[in-house]
């Protein structure tokens, strides 16, 4: 059998099964960005914010911080750019959940779109660090202590980051709609 793409029924791209580290990489984060698409899609507004027991965050208030996060590793740490709107222009200071926090003042054709946009951009920003070095390519930003963390490291969080808040967002719209799945 060969390697070609497998679709599931939630129209998510299965990763690779024999290819290089680059694309098992970057297939296991689009499935989570595929799986968060899934677990998002459909639901308007009340759904977007909604809660579940003691928790205050809401699929909405994940959205938009994912959206932060593909931008802010990829943008920002990996290439020492801007982040651009809405990020640049926040206090991040008065709040420092504003991400999680401001998502409930949009509506969900605007958390969609900041989120598509985000990850557009990551894929893009993906692809120029593959062709200027690979997945060793160093991030342009520091951490504090000095250390530089590289593609691959970053590939490989971004994948952590989705898969626990898919986690969430399993649980969120089981509570909301009843829907469940992987």
């Amino acid at each position: 059998m060969n390697d070609a793409a497998f679709v599931d029924e939630q129209g998510r791209t299965e990763p690779p099964v024999a290819a290089g580290e680059a694309d098992t990489l970057i297939g296991f984060l689009d499935f989570q960005r595929a799986t968060f698409a899934w677990k998002t899609a459909g639901l308007d507004a009340d759904g977007l914010d909604r809660t579940v027991a003691a928790s205050t965050m809401t699929l909405g208030g994940m959205m938009k911080h994912l959206a932060l996060v593909e931008i802010n590793w990829f943008a920002h740490w990996l290439f020492d750019r801007p982040e651009g709107e809405p990020w640049e222009s926040v206090d991040w200071d008065a709040d420092r959940d504003w991400d999680w926090n401001s998502a409930a003042d949009d509506t969900p054709e605007e958390l969609r779109a900041l989120w598509q946009t985000s990850v557009d951009t990551a894929r893009a920003l993906t692809a120029e660090a593959l062709a200027d070095g690979g997945l060793d390519r160093l991030a342009a930003n520091a951490w504090k202590d000095g250390r530089r963390v590289n593609l691959r490291w970053i590939l490989t969080h971004m994948i952590e980051e989705y898969a626990r808040h898919n986690g969430h967002a399993d649980l969120i719209r089981e509570a909301i709609d009843g829907q469940t799945g992987e």
